[in-house]
């Protein structure tokens, strides 16, 4: 029998092109892959949706709550109809905290940036995240303040937005000068003022109260308006405050110390627009940060973690008792929106502006 003819030489170079085909199809589906996993720049990624998903879900189940509960129902109202506060008489509030005074709300909620801030400070001045990264950070798209100093940015932004929407704007707070714009006020002082003005008398600048904590001074009540819900704003500011400066810290810390095949479990889906207009991957900015794989949590920062989950935990709670027990639907949607007004201004605008990226950081990066 003949021997089978050997295969030329052409034929025997196109075998091994063909036995890397499979590889070189793998890698282009695995790039694929991650480039479909990345979020657009200008929304919250998926992960990020999930979490604020959380407020709108909490605020719809207290109302439902409010609405379906025989004993909400059967509540009096002691306000004008559609402010939605309870009669705070013990034996008339329907529960321990639907009543303002109850100690949660007493000595958390009425402090809550002190908490939100006590929490940031704790856990920025414990883990290893920071402490790896006091030295100027390399790279033209790093912030140029570094991680804590771009940290500490972020919270002061965050904190003006606080105050601007609940302590001062230019005068009154924002809650208070969008409920004199649609028609509220102090209306127990309201005959005062017009007895006054009667008597050809000069009103009390008491009298013309302007903010709501100067009506509750004088006696008056601050009624007739649109009363943007501050629990709702203060406590979904404050989580997804600490939400991001945690979560995001967390998430790459997992990045680092994780091995190659599992890395697609902990790779970040944030998009940045560049300095030349085009839009990479969070990873590509991380790759300029040290690598956190040889730092280990110490026990203060592992305090600090629990510490913040309780905070949290607070938070949510909080906010769906204000939610069950306190204003109307109209006013906790604009606390809300509110809210988010101040998370999209400090951490997604900068992923499509990185001038103003190059300052205030993002976080995890």
């Amino acid at each position: 029998m003949a021997s089978s003819p050997l295969p030329s030489e052409p034929q025997q170079r196109r075998k091994p092109k063909m036995a890397a085909t499979p590889a070189t199809s793998t890698s282009t589906s695995s790039s694929l892959h991650s480039s479909s996993r990345r979020s657009s720049p200008y929304l919250p990624t998926s992960r990020e949706t999930l979490l604020l998903s959380i407020f709108p879900v909490l605020l719809l189940f207290g109302t439902l709550f409010r609405l379906l509960s025989p004993q909400t129902r059967g509540a009096t109202v002691a306000v004008a109809p559609g402010t939605a506060h309870y009669d705070q008489a013990p034996g008339l509030v329907p529960s321990y905290f639907a009543r303002k005074d109850n100690i949660i709300n007493v000595l958390f909620v009425k402090r809550g940036w002190f908490w939100i801030t006590a929490t940031f400070a704790f856990f920025a001045s414990t883990h290893p995240f920071y402490a790896a990264s006091d030295k100027q950070q390399s790279g033209k798209s790093a912030s140029i303040l570094g991680r804590r100093g771009s940290a500490i940015l972020r919270w002061g932004l965050v904190t003006v937005w606080w105050f601007f929407v609940t302590q001062w704007f230019f005068g009154p707070a924002i809650v208070d000068r969008s409920f004199r714009l649609t028609g509220g006020g102090c209306q127990a002082l309201q005959a005062a003022v017009e007895d006054d003005v009667a008597a050809d008398k000069e009103p009390s600048k008491l009298l013309l109260a302007a903010t709501a904590s100067a009506c509750k001074h004088a006696g008056g009540q601050w009624r007739g308006g649109h009363d943007i819900s501050g629990h709702v704003f203060l406590l979904v500011l404050g989580t997804t405050f600490l939400a991001q400066e945690i979560g995001w810290v967390l998430w790459r810390k997992a990045a680092s110390t994780s091995s190659s095949s599992s890395a697609g479990r902990v790779a970040d889906t944030r998009s940045l627009v560049m300095h030349d207009g085009a839009v990479k991957s969070a990873e590509v900015e991380a790759g300029l940060a040290p690598s956190l794989s040889s730092e280990s949590p110490t026990a203060l920062s592992r305090i600090a973690l629990r510490f913040a989950a309780a905070v949290v935990g607070l938070c949510l709670w909080m906010l769906l008792m204000t939610a069950i027990y306190f204003h109307t639907w109209f006013e906790k949607l604009t606390g809300l929106m509110v809210a988010l007004t101040g998370f999209y201004s400090v951490y997604v605008l900068p992923r499509w502006v990185p001038e103003l990226r190059r300052v205030v950081g993002v976080p995890g990066l």
